[in-house]
This record gives C-alpha cells, sequence and structure tokens, in this order.
C-alpha cells in the first residue's frame, strides 16, 4: 500500500466554477485541499504563488497537484521549500501568460526540469497554450505528455465534465488509487 499523498486542486484564471472537471472532483474528493485566491480576475505570480506555497506546507502529507491553465505555470514557479513536499503534478492545458496581457506577470514561464514526477495535458486545439508551446513546457519541466486531439481548453466550454481520462492520470500519479488519504482545508487557506 501506497503512503498517504494530499490532493491539492489548483484552479487557472478566474476559477474553475461548476461543472468544471476540478470542482466535480473536489466534491468526489470532500477532502482535497482547494487553492483559494484572493483576486481570480487580475492575478499576480507573488500572490498566486505565494498562496499555493502556504496551501503546499500546509498540507499533512506529500501533496500531488491537480493544477489547470494558470494554475500550472503557477505550480512551476513554487520555490524549493514547497516543491520539496510535492510527489506529482498533473498539470492541465496550460497556459501562455504571454498571449494575454492580464497574465504577463507569469511570464517568463520556468523552463526548469521538476524535482517531482509530472504530467502535461495539452489539446491539439487549445486556444489559450498551442499544442507545439505546452510539448516545449513538457520537455522542459521533464513531464510526461499526453496530446489530445481538439479537446479545447479542457474545460466545462469544450465539455470535458468529468473528464474520465484525467482522473485515470491523476490515480497513476498517485499511485494509491481508490486508498487515497486526502485532506480538507478550511476556506480561504
Amino acid at each position: 500500500m501506497s503512503s498517504p499523498t494530499s490532493i491539492l486542486i489548483v484552479p487557472g484564471w478566474r476559477d474553475s466554477g461548476p461543472g468544471h472537471w476540478q470542482s466535480l472532483w473536489a466534491e468526489r474528493l470532500p477532502s482535497a485541499l482547494r487553492v483559494v485566491q484572493d483576486d481570480w480576475i487580475t492575478p499576480t505570480r507573488s500572490a498566486w504563488v505565494g498562496q499555493l506555497e502556504k496551501t503546499v506546507l500546509v498540507a499533512p502529507h506529500p501533496v500531488v497537484i491537480v493544477a489547470h491553465s494558470l494554475g500550472c505555470i503557477a505550480t512551476t514557479h513554487m520555490g524549493a521549500q514547497a516543491a520539496a513536499k510535492v510527489c506529482g503534478a498533473l498539470l492541465v492545458a496550460p497556459a501562455d501568460p504571454e498571449r494575454r496581457a492580464i497574465l504577463s506577470d507569469f511570464a517568463p514561464v520556468p523552463y526548469a526540469p521538476l524535482p517531482y514526477r509530472s504530467i502535461v495535458v495539452a489539446s491539439s486545439n487549445d486556444p489559450y497554450c498551442p499544442i507545439r508551446l505546452a510539448g516545449a513546457y513538457a520537455r522542459a519541466w521533464g513531464s510526461e505528455f499526453v496530446r489530445l486531439q481538439n479537446a479545447g481548453h479542457i474545460n466545462i466550454d469544450s465539455g470535458q465534465g468529468e473528464w474520465p481520462l484525467g482522473w485515470a492520470l491523476l490515480q497513476s500519479l498517485d499511485g494509491s488509487g481508490a486508498q487515497m488519504d486526502v485532506v480538507h482545508a478550511a476556506a480561504g487557506l
């Protein structure tokens, strides 16, 4: 049996609303931690990464991150202390912060290997990040790369719903399948 992990949901710009696979998974894993940002609309790297690091560091077990869009980029900006507590990351539909001025504070995106196992999932027609750039991120980060055909931004607008493939990828990262020991964090942590 694998050691317990804390599942950490890291939404992207403007949060992941009802029906988004991250929100559905949070309901399925009621004890999962969810990073809650003070400002979902005008994000700053220092605030977002600080909140993410704070949430990682209070988790009682090694952390498996489940990030979407700008949450992926915030994850790659984490400092060494927080990153050392991460044992895996599912990085879905990473954003390109150079494509939108409001996200430019997150540029440049780190191009260094991540110190934990990671999987980047990207779509051939994501309007927020070209597939070639997502592939370059995966190579730079040392991540496994899963390329989806015509899955948009891998969100509710592209019809993903529960997104069973992502759930299977999460379980492959966590290593304990149904035995996941997840923890609950107070809102606004």
